[in-house]
């Protein structure tokens, strides 16, 4: 949420009515088919009490699911996405090409790979 500017749309993800729309879903098809499954049948009276305590619980847990992963996200940092599969830097590879660029995050240089080449 600290993302976010004030006038500007939210996102999906930011959004509240997303995950109102999601659990509403499931809140509904819950509904249905306790009503239909619980009756037991179409010659007996169809148990609403049922219906709606089982849509009130998808509704409240699928809710309380989406706004734990919601808070648990955490965006990857740039540079996780650049580079090539396992060797990220091609000077310690020993393979020919560009020398590794540093990392924001990385103060000193990298001497572990034991002197000049």
């Amino acid at each position: 949420m600290a993302q976010q500017k004030s006038g500007e749309p939210r996102t999906l993800r930011t959004s509240v009515k997303g995950p109102l729309m999601f659990s509403a879903f499931w809140a509904v098809l819950a509904f249905v088919a306790t009503l239909i499954f619980a009756s037991g049948g179409s010659a007996k009276t169809p148990r609403f009490d049922l219906a709606f305590t089982a849509a009130g619980i998808a509704f409240i847990v699928i809710l309380v699911v989406l706004a734990m992963l919601s808070m648990g996200h955490k965006p990857n940092a740039e540079y996780l996405g650049k580079g090539s599969g396992v060797n990220l830097s091609s000077r310690k590879s020993g393979h020919g090409g560009q020398p590794e660029q540093p990392r924001p995050d990385a103060g000193s240089p990298d001497i572990s790979d034991g002197g000049d080449r």
